[in-house]
């Protein structure tokens, strides 16, 4: 597929107020797509609105909605059904990591985290897909983690639950091969957002500065991954060297790296 062929196609980014979705809107709309912006805060969504509207010209949706609740997929599937928006282009973008031991994080936090990670990514995938591969025609983006490639001590839920991001993806585009419709995960390294911030990371640990990437070459990459139709990918070379390498390790050594990685 050539980049041109989405103009005037519609992208759904969720996660879009900042960081990696608004990178990914900005791509998208530089492409000539137009756009659906889901994120909790509505403020930053139509501030972004603005920009692309003014740079791009194209149009531009916001709807705040907090995709943590188990009821907000469907909500907002029958919100742009009714309204007779097709979304061509689904970027699974929100999602949130907890750094800290596992028992020392109040569960309803890592449950909400959970959530939107795995059971958010998964339920919007299956409702969309399904009108995209009706209509025959489709791009599905998941972000995953450098995490997803091995258990990480302070990180062990977010990790398993990225885990579970890659797999769906590579599975489900292998499964929707035959058709003009493809899943791609996107499992970066340190990227330069708000996430660490959210997480409750320091940013000067030897895996930070090891695998730092700003957030635009990241959405860039993705993109482009998305396009040609790979199952997954991990931009930059250092990060997929940790990433094919924890492969070929025994597993507790690969636990081990993990944890001095972060300092542990």
């Amino acid at each position: 597929m050539k980049a041109d062929e989405l103009k005037n196609k519609w992208a759904l980014v969720t996660g879009a107020s900042s960081g990696l979705g608004a990178d990914f809107a900005r791509i998208l709309a530089s492409l000539g797509c137009h756009l659906i912006l889901v994120a909790r805060r509505g403020d930053r969504l139509e501030a972004l609105k603005e920009e692309l509207s003014a740079d791009f010209g194209v149009s531009v949706k916001v709807i705040p909605l907090d995709l943590s609740l188990p009821e907000a997929p469907q909500q907002l599937y029958d919100q742009l059904k009714a309204e007779g928006m097709a979304v061509d282009v689904l970027i699974n973008n929100a999602g949130f990591g907890i750094c800290g031991e596992f028992l020392k994080i109040d569960w309803e936090r890592t449950q909400q985290m959970l959530q939107l990670n795995m059971l958010t990514v998964a339920h919007l995938t299956w409702l969309f897909v399904r009108d995209m591969v009706s209509r025959d025609f489709g791009y599905i983006l998941h972000m995953a983690s450098n995490g997803a490639y091995q258990p990480t001590p302070v990180y062990a839920a977010y990790s398993a639950s990225k885990s579970f991001v890659l797999s769906l993806s590579e599975a489900l585009n292998y499964e929707l091969r035959g058709t003009n419709v493809k899943c791609t995960a996107l499992a970066p390294g340190t990227t330069v957002t708000e996430f660490h911030q959210v997480a409750g990371q320091k940013e000067g640990s030897f895996y930070y500065r090891l695998t730092k990437m700003d957030s635009m070459t990241v959405a860039r990459k993705g993109i482009k991954a998305l396009l040609a139709g790979r199952p997954s990918l991990v931009p930059g070379w250092t990060v997929a060297l940790l990433a094919w390498s924890s492969r070929l390790a025994p597993r507790r050594w690969a636990i081990a790296m993990a944890a001095w990685l972060m300092h542990l």
